[in-house]
């Protein structure tokens, strides 16, 4: 993973960026170093949002709501989440989406 975002860097090739962001995230959580992941999160929704890139800040915001419904803020999770999730119009039956609706069915 290090390598592939020392690539970005160095090629400012960005437009797996933000994925490789959230999968460093995933990566530390695994390891119980979910503060870190938290940073990296932030990075990716960050890049995603920057670059219009609504699916990578999907999947993005979605980690970033099971991290913090993990710690006990539902509330927050859900409200990272929602809109993002509320500005898809299609693409329903993709894993990605449904992963998000179950988790926001969780969160009400």
């Amino acid at each position: 993973m290090n390598d592939a975002l020392a690539l970005v860097e160095r090629t400012d090739e960005r437009w797996y960026e933000a994925e490789l962001c959230r999968l460093m995230a995933e990566a530390l959580i695994t390891k119980s170093d979910g503060l870190y992941a938290e940073g990296w999160l932030r990075r990716a929704l960050e890049t995603a949002q920057k670059q219009g890139a609504r699916f990578w800040e999907l999947r993005a915001a979605t980690s970033m709501a099971r991290l913090w419904r993990d710690r006990g803020k539902g509330a927050d999770a859900r409200d990272l989440l929602a809109p993002i999730y509320g500005g898809f119009t299609e693409g329903f039956d993709t894993c990605d989406l449904k992963e998000a609706a179950a988790l926001l069915a969780e969160l009400a």
